[in-house]
């Protein structure tokens, strides 16, 4: 998983200082988008899709209080920007991951405590069969948003494939969110709460599958170890 750089976060902390009403990351998002306009949402977006965790439930709602004072994009804008930015950032993460290849990928995966290679051959075929839908709806889940470009890349999707349903998944939640900041304005942050909640239970979710999984793992290979 890739770390938010040390320089990004000391960036932040500095411009931020110099927001009225907004501090923190929240503030200086808010000077980028007001120095840059529609470009600035696009880098942050795509920023959010590298690194993780940037949330983009503070940075899309932010994209439309920020177009509701009359700044330099409308809210229609705002949301092509931010689309824009999610397809380079989903772009950077599938390229990267074809080029580390699917032989490679399925080499370091078997050599990973408890996996079997049949467990990358069972991922591969489900994604192979389902890999559209899977990033349509993949975009609009958190966490997932930007991890579902790796498998994409790892078996080759189809570039224009995955540009289409990358673009229009995107396209859908970046609208949701930025029309929710342009509508509550200055209550932008109840977007952002909300979409927080879910990505919490997101994440709890995984973390649970994950336990379970392992525990299921373990109690095989002992009764496979016994028999």
């Amino acid at each position: 998983m890739l770390t938010i750089p040390t320089a990004v976060l000391d960036i932040a902390q500095a411009t931020a200082s110099s927001g009225d009403a907004l501090t923190g990351f929240a503030g200086w998002a808010v000077k980028v988008m007001e120095t840059l306009g529609g470009l600035g949402i696009a880098l942050l977006v795509a920023l959010e899709n590298l690194f993780p965790p940037i949330p983009s439930e503070i940075i899309l709602p932010l994209a439309g209080f920020t177009a509701s004072q009359g700044q330099s994009f409308s809210v229609v804008g705002a949301i092509i920007w931010a689309t824009a930015g999610s397809l380079i950032g989903a772009l950077a993460l599938y390229g990267i991951a074809r080029i580390f290849g699917r032989e490679r990928t399925r080499k370091y995966m078997a050599m990973l405590p408890l996996f079997d290679i049949s467990d990358v051959d069972k991922t591969e075929a489900f994604f192979d069969k389902h890999n559209r839908s899977t990033v349509f709806f993949g975009r609009m889940i958190p966490i997932f948003r930007s991890l579902i470009s790796l498998p994409a890349g790892v078996i080759k999707m189809n570039l224009w494939v995955f540009i289409a349903f990358t673009t229009v998944g995107s396209a859908m939640w970046n609208t949701a969110l930025v029309i929710g900041g342009y509508v509550l304005g200055e209550n932008w942050h109840i977007v952002e709460n909300n979409v927080g909640v879910f990505s919490k239970v997101v994440a709890v979710v995984i973390v649970v599958a994950i336990v379970v999984w392992v525990a299921l793992r373990i109690r095989r290979n002992k009764n496979r170890a016994s028999s």
